[in-house]
C-alpha cells in the first residue's frame, strides 16, 4: 500500500492495499532482496500460497500493532535438495529489511513470525533458495552411516566454504581455516568440522542466495488497538435534554460522559450533528407533515446555518463541541462522528454546487429513492457527474477538517451506495495525514459488497449478527468470518441493535433477548457497540407489526430516556465489557471455537490468549429453560484429557467444578440464560483442587 503524499486534485487512486513498487536491489545487499531476472531458467524453487494474503485485488492484509504476524507458504523445488527460506519484513519506505528464517511444517508448507511494532503500512517478502551446503552435510551424514568412502565429499565441502569464504571479511578467514582442514586427508576431525553447527550458522549467513526465488511484496497495514479491540455506545446529543421538548447541548452530552464509560465503552458514535434542513422534513415516525416544532432527521444535512462542514447551531459551537471531545478523551473514550454523503433540498452544496447531484428532465434534482420508498428529504449526490474529482477532493476537506477537530473515528452511512473508488481513494487520503484514523462501514448489504469495502480500507464493518439468532447461524457466520482469509482483512463489529434496526428477536425476546444478544455480541466479537439508550432499557416496540422501525423513533423526534430505572441493562453491561478488558482472549477474534452442544437451542464457544480462556454458553431462547450437554474441545482450551477445572462465572461470580471434556448446563430465561465462563485450570503443583491459576 502505497501512501505518498498527493495533490488532493490528483485522479490516481491510493488505495489502502496499493503496494508501492519495491526497491531495485542489488546482488549480495543485505538490506535489499536480490531478484534474478524471471526467465533465469536457475530458479528452481517454487513459492506457493502464501498466508495472510487477501484475494481479489491488491489489498493491504490488516493488523493492529502489537500483534504477531504469521506467514506462511508451500515452498518446494525438483529433486531432493534442502531448502532454507525466510521472510524479509520492513515499514514502508524504511530501506533495510528485519530477516526472520522460516521452518518447515509439512508437506512442504513453511512458516515464519514477526511483531508489527508501529503503525502505518508494511511489507514482506518471502525468499527461499536452495541450501547447497545444508545438502552436502545432510548427504555427507548419510554417507558416513551407510560407510561410503568420504573423501569426494570432503573436497566437495571444501570448496563450497571457500566460495563463501571470499566474500567475507570477519568470518572469512575461519571459513577457509576449515576448508583447509577438510581438504587434508590426514585430520581425523573432518566429520566433526563438517557437522558442526557453528560452521553452518557461518554458511548460512554467507550464503549468497543464488537463484533464490522471492515472493510479490504483500502489503500489510498496522492500526492502532481500537481498530481489533473497541466498545461503543450511540447516542443523540439532541436526546440528552431533560425532557422531550427541550433539545439536548453537547453540554447536556458531556454530563452523560460518566455512566457511559463507567459502563466500560471506549468510544461514543454520534449520529450527524450538522444543520437539518426543513424542505420536506420527516415529522415524527417518519410522516412527511412535520409541524414548526419537528427537529427532523439528522441525515438530512445542511441548512441555511451550513452543511457537512458546520455544528447545529441548537446543539452548541465548535468551542463547545472541542470541549465534548476533551471530556470524552479524558475519560478514556473517543469521539466518533457519522460520515453521511448527502444532502437536504437546502444543503449549501445544492446552490453552490448543482453540478455534484443529479438533474431529472425538468432542472429539479433527483432527490433519494429505493423504490417503492421516496426520500425526498434526501438528495444524493452524483458520483458519475462530469465534476467527479472536485466532489471528492470536498469530501476529503471535510473529513480532515473533522479530523483537526479532534474526530478519529469515523462511521461512514452506507458506503455500499457510493463509488469503491471512492473510498478506496478517500481511506489512503486520510491515513497518509493520519494513520490513525478508523473507518466503520455501515454497510448491510450483500456479503460481497461487504467484503470490498473491508479490503479496500475500512477498517471495521457492521455484520448480520441483528439478524443471526440460532445456535447454527450463529456458529456458521462466525466461523467464516474468523477464519482465512476474512480474518485477514475484515473486522467484524456486532451491533444488537442501532436506530434503523429493532430485530423481530429483541420486539418478542423480553428481557432474556436483550440480555443474550449483549453477552453475544460482546464476546462473540472484538469490537461490539449498541445503539445506547434503547437497548440499555430494551426499548423493543415496533413502528408497526413486522417493521424493524422503532415506535417514536429517536431519528424523527426527541427523546428522554430515564436511564436510572430499576430494571436497566447498565449493570450487566457494565459486568460484560469489564469482562472483555480484564480477558485479553475477548479482545481479538482469531482463535474463536465452537464446542458442540446436544441441545440445538444452546450455543457454546470459545476464546483463548495463551493462559487465558473464556467459554460462553448460552440459550437462543427467550422463552424456555434449557438443558444441554457441553462437549468441549479440551485442547483448544489448554486442559488435559480427563483434568478438573475451574468455570468462574464472570456475571453472577459462581464457580463450578467441571471434569473431562462433557459437562451439562441449565440456562433459566428468567435468571441466567448465558454463562460467560473464565476458565481456571488446577496448578498441577498443588494437591488441592482449590487452587487455580
Amino acid at each position: 500500500m502505497a501512501l505518498p503524499v498527493k495533490s488532493t486534485t490528483s485522479t490516481k487512486q491510493v488505495p489502502i492495499g496499493t503496494r508501492h513498487s519495491a526497491p531495485q536491489p542489488r546482488e549480495n545487499d543485505s538490506d535489499t532482496i536480490a531478484h534474478a531476472t524471471p526467465r533465469d531458467g536457475r530458479i528452481r524453487v517454487v513459492i506457493e500460497a502464501i498466508e495472510p494474503a487477501v484475494p481479489g485485488g491488491d489489498f493491504a492484509v490488516k493488523r493492529t500493532v502489537g500483534e504477531t504476524v504469521r506467514v506462511e507458504a508451500d515452498i518446494f523445488c525438483d529433486g531432493h535438495d534442502k531448502l532454507a527460506a525466510a521472510v524479509r519484513h520492513r515499514h514502508a519506505g524504511a530501506g533495510s529489511w528485519s530477516i526472520v528464517p522460516m521452518e518447515p511444517l509439512v508437506n512442504d508448507r513453511w512458516f515464519a513470525e514477526f511483531p508489527v511494532l508501529t503503525e502505518g503500512e508494511h511489507e514482506f517478502v518471502v525468499e527461499a533458495w536452495v541450501d547447497h551446503f545444508g545438502t552436502w552435510r545432510r548427504d555427507l551424514q548419510r554417507r558416513m552411516e551407510a560407510k561410503q568412502d568420504l573423501a569426494a565429499e570432503f573436497l566437495i565441502g571444501a570448496a563450497l566454504i571457500e566460495e563463501r569464504a571470499d566474500s567475507q571479511t570477519a568470518a572469512g578467514t575461519e571459513l577457509r581455516r576449515s576448508a583447509q582442514r577438510l581438504r587434508q586427508p590426514s585430520d581425523d576431525g573432518r566429520i566433526e568440522i563438517a557437522l558442526d553447527e557453528g560452521l553452518a550458522a557461518q554458511m548460512n549467513q554467507a550464503d549468497p542466495r543464488r537463484f533464490a526465488a522471492h515472493s510479490h511484496p504483500t502489503c500489510l497495514w498496522a492500526d492502532r488497538e481500537r481498530a481489533r479491540y473497541s466498545t461503543w455506545y450511540e447516542l443523540f446529543p439532541r436526546s440528552t435534554g431533560p425532557d422531550e421538548r427541550t433539545h439536548g447541548t453537547f453540554k447536556d452530552t458531556i454530563a452523560r460522559l460518566d455512566p457511559i464509560a463507567e459502563m466500560g465503552f471506549d468510544v461514543l458514535y454520534l449520529p450527524p450533528i450538522h444543520p437539518i434542513g426543513s424542505r420536506f422534513r420527516k415529522g415524527k415516525n417518519n410522516t412527511l407533515d412535520a409541524g414548526p416544532e419537528d427537529v427532523g432527521s439528522p441525515w438530512a444535512i445542511g441548512a441555511a446555518e451550513g452543511g457537512h462542514d458546520a455544528i447545529h447551531p441548537k446543539l452548541g459551537t465548535e468551542k463547545e463541541f472541542a470541549a465534548l471531545v476533551k471530556a470524552a478523551n479524558e475519560r478514556g473514550v473517543e469521539i466518533a462522528l457519522d460520515l453521511a454523503l448527502q444532502c437536504s433540498p437546502d444543503h449549501p452544496y445544492v446552490t453552490q454546487h448543482p453540478e455534484w447531484f443529479k438533474h431529472r428532465p425538468d432542472g429539479s434534482i433527483q432527490y433519494a429513492e429505493n423504490p417503492p420508498k421516496k426520500y425526498q428529504d434526501i438528495y444524493p449526490f452524483e458520483f458519475e457527474g462530469a465534476q467527479w474529482q472536485s466532489l471528492w477532493d470536498e469530501v476529503l476537506r471535510v473529513v480532515m477538517l473533522w479530523v483537526d477537530r479532534g474526530v478519529r473515528i469515523f462511521r461512514v452511512d452506507n458506503p455500499h451506495t457510493k463509488p469503491f473508488g471512492l473510498w478506496e481513494w478517500l481511506i489512503a487520503q486520510v491515513k497518509q495525514r493520519d494513520a490513525g484514523v478508523l473507518f466503520l462501514a455501515e454497510a448491510f448489504t450483500r456479503p460481497k459488497v461487504m467484503k470490498r469495502l473491508a479490503k479496500l480500507g475500512f477498517t471495521q464493518s457492521y455484520t448480520y449478527f441483528s439478524w443471526r439468532n440460532g445456535p447454527a447461524e450463529l456458529r456458521e457466520y462466525f466461523t467464516e468470518l474468523t477464519t482465512v482469509p476474512e480474518v485477514d482483512f475484515f473486522r467484524p463489529n456486532a451491533w444488537p441493535n442501532t436506530p434503523d434496526i429493532l430485530p423481530e428477536y429483541l420486539q418478542h425476546g423480553g428481557r432474556a433477548a436483550f440480555v443474550v444478544r449483549a453477552a453475544l455480541a460482546a464476546t462473540l466479537c472484538a469490537s461490539w457497540g449498541m445503539y445506547g439508550p434503547a437497548f440499555e432499557l430494551m426499548d423493543h416496540l415496533p413502528a408497526k407489526p413486522g417493521s424493524e422501525e422503532y415506535l417514536h423513533s429517536e431519528k424523527y423526534q426527541l427523546r428522554a430516556w430515564n436511564l436510572d430505572r430499576a430494571d436497566s441493562l447498565a449493570p450487566l453491561i457494565r459486568v460484560l465489557n469489564m469482562a472483555r478488558r480484564e480477558n485479553p482472549a475477548l479482545q481479538q477474534d482469531r482463535t474463536l471455537r465452537f464446542h458442540d452442544c446436544d441441545n440445538p437451542a444452546v450455543v457454546a464457544y470459545s476464546k483463548t490468549v495463551g493462559n487465558n480462556a473464556v467459554v460462553v454458553v448460552a440459550n437462543t431462547d427467550p422463552h424456555n429453560v434449557q438443558w444441554s450437554p457441553v462437549h468441549l474441545d479440551l485442547a483448544a482450551l489448554g486442559i488435559d484429557e480427563g483434568a478438573a477445572y475451574q468455570m468462574h462465572d464472570l456475571i453472577t461470580n459462581v464457580r463450578y467444578r467441571w471434569q473431562g471434556r462433557t459437562n451439562t448446563v441449565g440456562l433459566d430465561p428468567a435468571t441466567g440464560p448465558v454463562h460467560v465462563f473464565r476458565v481456571r485450570r488446577h496448578q498441577r503443583t498443588e494437591a488441592s483442587f482449590e487452587h487455580f491459576l
